[in-house]
């Protein structure tokens, strides 16, 4: 399956995108620019709670594909995104205990979409991601999903402290990837679950780390000291998996 990169060029074709109710993922604005139509666009961006990136011109023109960008270029999300009550649906009609990957700033596409394919293939529900700082369903995304994106649901969520409470009210454990935390053999992580994967830099925020029940610490016997983010989330949600056919046994 081929995919297309989508950035939209042009006052009007970006003013069309947003009245059609395309996903729009961030919109880039020429800085200072205060044009009448350009407003309109700044508009129906905030009405979709569409992130707004004033930049430069010099910015813009590095990333029009057309040379014709007229100061807005918006980024369009390459899939259609779900929402947290539809994998939480998922769950139910499939009569599984919810297993959800919640990712806290994660802004490298390939680990997005390797992260995805980790999801599918280790029985998730879903993914949810934050709409700042992290990146959106984006065409490189879905190519590294190796096709995953077409079967697990992701949700983008304005405040991800807030969406983990929201889900522990569900009955969902969380935990998260941290180095600080109990080694993850020791953790009992079956039933309802949310596993948190950090920033490939920070790790978890500490906003989120604290919303979490446990954290847990992936055994490492090398020179370094961390894993790569898609990485940890594979060993991690394998070790979830293990314990949850355990458990069935």
């Amino acid at each position: 399956m081929r995919y297309e990169e989508l950035n939209i060029e042009g006052r009007n074709a970006v003013l069309e995108a947003f009245r059609s109710g395309k996903t729009i993922d961030k919109l880039f604005v020429l800085d200072g620019c205060q044009d009448g139509i350009v407003n309109t666009i700044k508009r129906e961006a905030r009405k979709q709670d569409t992130i707004i990136n004033f930049v430069s011109r010099e910015r813009l023109d590095q990333m029009s594909e057309t040379g014709h960008h007229q100061g807005v270029i918006a980024s369009a999300a390459a899939y259609t995104y779900a929402e947290v009550s539809d994998i939480l649906a998922d769950a139910r009609e499939k009569g599984e205990a919810p297993f959800i990957f919640l990712l806290d700033n994660i802004e490298d596409p390939h680990n997005l979409g390797a992260i995805i394919r980790t999801a599918n293939l280790a029985g998730a529900h879903g993914v949810i991601i934050p709409k700042r700082r992290a990146a959106g369903l984006t065409a490189t995304v879905a190519r590294a999903s190796a096709g995953a994106l077409n079967y697990t649901p992701v949700a983008k969520v304005t405040n991800l402290a807030a969406t983990i409470e929201e889900l522990k009210k569900e009955g969902l454990w969380m935990v998260c990837a941290d180095m600080s935390g109990e080694t993850m053999y020791d953790l009992n992580l079956t039933g309802p679950i949310g596993l948190v994967i950090g920033n490939e830099g920070e790790g978890v925020g500490r906003l989120v780390r604290e919303k979490c029940d446990f954290t847990a610490r992936i055994p490492m016997k090398g020179n370094i000291d961390s894993l790569n983010a898609s990485v940890a989330a594979g060993v991690l949600a394998y070790e979830i998996v293990r314990q949850r056919i355990s458990s069935e046994k």
